[in-house]
């Protein structure tokens, strides 16, 4: 995918300099904002990814060295590219579902990201929990939707045994179809569960090509 080769330049450590404190998610959560609404200023930008406003500036350089974004005084849009690369991310990952509290949880905030067609790259789940722990949440929940129906994998036990009503909103607004993963990334704070689940995503994603 261009996409994650892009998001990959971008967060990447660019010597001299030293590592940005922005990680892929960050990235991808700045598409979907420009995405939703443009032009947005760069204050506004700085609120919604959670970075100060230096490493900010720095997200938006790289992004405009990459052609991703236009930037003018009426603030900073999507470009051709962008809009590419935000059509091309909407083809595999869903936004962010927020998900009440459950069993399959373990934080007060949890949100749901569908990945299509990535069911054959998840093992046991444990890798996507790792990515999302690396991402400053307490875990994830990996599952595929395989029959008409999520299950979690290496458990043969029905998870949604006392929480259907979950299992059926999970379905009803991320409308999986066979093949599919999503993951719950769970943290005590809104913002770092869903960049966790959109960094588990996006680890899935990557691991297809290794």
């Amino acid at each position: 995918m261009q996409l994650l080769k892009v998001i990959e330049r971008v967060a990447g450590k660019s010597a001299p300099g030293r590592t940005p404190a922005f990680a892929e998610a960050h990235i991808v959560k700045a598409l979907e904002t420009l995405g939703a609404k443009e032009p947005v200023g760069r204050i506004r930008l700085s609120k919604t990814l959670g970075l100060g406003e230096g490493e900010t500036r720095t997200l938006i350089g790289r992004l405009r060295t990459e052609g991703v974004i236009t930037v003018s005084k009426g603030g900073i849009g999507l470009s051709k590219l962008g809009k590419k690369l935000l059509s091309e991310l909407r083809t595999r990952l869903s936004e962010g579902l927020e998900t009440p509290e459950s069993s399959l949880t373990v934080g007060s905030h949890n949100i749901a990201i569908l990945i299509k067609k990535a069911a054959d790259s998840v093992r046991y789940g444990l890798e996507q929990r790792d990515a999302a722990i690396t991402a400053g949440a307490l875990g994830a929940t990996t599952l595929v939707f395989r029959n008409n129906q999520l299950t979690m994998p290496g458990v043969s036990a029905n998870v949604f045994e006392n929480i259907g009503s979950i299992h059926n909103m999970l379905i009803e607004k991320l409308k999986p179809e066979e093949g599919d993963v999503v993951i719950i990334g769970s943290a005590e704070d809104k913002r770092i569960a869903e960049f966790a689940a959109k960094t588990a995503a996006l680890r899935l994603l990557e691991s297809e090509s290794e």
